[in-house]
């Protein structure tokens, strides 16, 4: 809108209609007014920016831009003789130590976010810094003019100016400028104060007409980004096992993504379903997609040469590497059915673009960190795909909320948390990462009439120290539960403290042993108990 449209707008909300505004030009992109107030407030910064002035002539309140340009030429014998005391005209210069060097400007740009740009006089140390701030829209272009108007305007007004008019020079007034003789040739006064008596008392400031051009490139290119509505953005909590060791072994992950990513996701957390804190903030969308044909299960701790994954994106790309980044643990992966327990984790040599957005994934390393005890025999299409790569995060949640429900809500950040666009889940999470991986390698031998049956265990921590006699324990001590289960009933279990245990010919008579019964072997952990196992049916 004009400038002078502007003006008039704030003089008619405040009953003040007789103005002028026929010598105010210029354009105002936006402007923010934040508190109610009075007309005066709400023109200071457009007079500040578009540097103009208002005086009352007339019984009219005139609005006029600044030019420099003079309107009268006055010489020293036409100025009143204000007494021997003082002189007839007096001029005063400012310390230069008093002076501004460096402006700063604070503005909002073409996408309505805060900029700002500087000033700096030519020469200066910048020792002195004015920092200013106006809520109008102005390309950068046109700030950094104002902020250097604003700094010569400043090093002009060093000079000033005191004399006393005649009654045949009572035309002039406030905001005119005159022209006054000085060492050399003349310069240019604004009359920014009047004080009539016998003689019209003037005060004024230097001005120079240059000051007030507008440069010719004024206008640089206004690009405004498309709006992103605030959409809602998906979340895939995850109760992953203990991946690298660096982990928090009890936190979840998260795994957020969008259509179009907010460029920040916010997570919030309640014990209650009120009072949510900020838990998270996010600023890397992560790589998920799902399983679009079926993944069966295949071996562990060599590389499944015979299953492809194919796996459609909703947002990312994967790319194949060499192995012995695979063997470095590139790669990494998790599969599930979405819940945030149930997760395989696996490693991929190949990804192979077949469609848009499409993926073969091949040459796996399948139950990677004992994932192997979730590994179902068939992973269905519609399962859930996620990479690995750093974009999940792990959520700070203290220890003692294992199995505790909490309620999360997840949206785009700078929304607050109670926005129509925030998604809401209420979870608990189990701390798989406490868990004690499963033992392998179990072992049922005769001795006699008793069967012998034997295990390896396993650690989830520096595991992979190839130099020891042995892997960690990587819990308080050694403990294991056995048991012998029908179905759903369990017909022995037993708890020893070494890697082996007799199921004497005596007790599996007791037990009424018979084919399809199933051994099981866990490894008990003081924190979360007994839960992954190994097994073994008997035929």
């Amino acid at each position: 809108r004009s400038l002078a449209d502007v003006v008039t707008e704030i003089c008619a909300r405040s009953g003040v209609t007789e103005i002028d505004t026929r010598a105010l030009y210029g354009f105002v992109r936006g402007y923010v007014v934040e508190d109610v107030a009075d007309a005066r407030a709400a023109l200071q910064p457009l007079m500040l920016a578009y540097d103009f002035d208002v005086v009352e002539r007339n019984g009219k309140l005139v609005f006029f831009n600044r030019d420099g340009v003079f309107a009268a030429l006055l010489a020293e014998d036409e100025l009143v003789d204000r007494g021997e005391e003082e002189p007839v005209l007096a001029l005063e210069r400012a310390a230069f130590a008093e002076l501004t060097g460096r402006v700063q400007l604070t503005f909002v740009d073409a996408d309505y976010e805060t900029a700002a740009v500087d000033a700096l006089y030519p020469g200066d140390d910048a020792a002195t810094l004015t920092v200013s701030e106006i809520p109008l829209a102005l390309s950068r272009s046109e700030a950094r003019a104002i902020a250097e108007r604003w700094l010569s305007e400043t090093k002009l007004a060093r000079d000033k100016a005191q004399f006393s008019l005649p009654p045949s020079k009572m035309y002039l007034g406030a905001g005119d400028v005159v022209s006054l003789p000085e060492e050399g040739g003349e310069a240019h006064y604004r009359i920014d104060r009047v004080e009539d008596t016998e003689a019209r008392l003037v005060n004024a400031v230097r001005v120079e007409p240059g000051t007030y051009e507008r440069p010719s490139d004024i206008e640089d290119e206004l690009v405004v980004t498309e709006f992103v509505p605030p959409l809602p953005v998906f979340a895939q909590f995850m109760d992953l096992p203990w991946l690298s060791g660096d982990e928090v072994a009890h936190a979840p992950h998260i795994a957020v993504t969008a259509e179009q990513w907010p460029g920040a996701a916010a997570v919030y957390s309640s014990a209650t379903g009120s009072g949510f804190s900020l838990l998270a903030l996010l600023t890397q969308a992560a790589t998920l997609g799902e399983v679009l044909e079926d993944v069966p299960s295949g071996p562990c701790g060599v590389k499944d040469r015979a299953t492809t994954a194919r796996v459609r994106l909703t947002r990312g790309s994967l790319a194949s590497i060499t192995e012995e980044a695979l063997l470095a643990g590139g790669n990494l992966a998790a599969l599930g059915d979405g819940s945030p327990e149930n997760w395989e984790i696996f490693q991929f040599q190949n990804a192979t673009l077949v469609a848009e957005d499409t993926y073969d994934l091949s040459l796996l390393l399948r139950g990677q960190a004992g994932s192997d005890a979730l590994m179902p025999e068939t992973c269905p299409p519609g399962s859930s795909f996620v990479l690995l790569d750093g974009a999940p995060q792990q959520l700070e949640l203290l220890a003692a909320t294992r199995d505790v429900a909490h309620t999360y809500r997840i949206g785009t950040s700078g929304r607050p948390f109670d926005d129509p666009s925030y998604g809401e889940q209420t979870l608990a999470f189990a701390s798989v990462g406490l868990r004690p991986l499963s033992p392998v390698h179990l072992k049922l031998e005769l001795a006699g009439n008793d069967l012998a049956v034997s295990w390896i265990r396993r650690t989830r921590e520096d595991g992979d120290v190839w130099s020891a006699a042995d892997v960690p324990l990587g819990e308080a001590s050694e403990r294991y539960r056995v048991q012998v289960v029908r179905g759903t009933t369990v017909l022995r279990d037993e708890e020893v403290t070494v890697s082996s245990w007799t199921y004497s010919q005596a007790a599996r008579a007791q037990d009424g042993l018979s084919p399809g019964d199933e051994l099981r072997v866990a490894q008990i952990s003081e924190k979360v108990g007994a839960r992954d196992e190994a097994s073994y049916v008997f035929t």
